[in-house]
């Protein structure tokens, strides 16, 4: 069984850590009503992707 044989220091226990930071999403204005989506997402507020409705089509087919 692996056991650590010393101490890991707080200094190096952060450095290990330094990468671990969230990263803030890019969200973008959609072209049709104007509200910000995350790009490459069906905007939540009017249902367009890529210039069509999908919010409809996946509902009536």
């Amino acid at each position: 069984m692996a056991v650590p044989k010393k101490k890991v220091s707080k200094s190096r226990r952060d450095m290990r850590r330094a990468h671990h930071a969230l990263t803030a999403t890019n969200a973008q204005e959609c072209p049709n009503c104007g509200e910000l989506k995350l790009s490459h997402h069906v905007c939540g507020s009017c249902g367009f992707y890529d210039g069509r409705d999908v919010a409809t089509e996946a509902a009536a087919g």
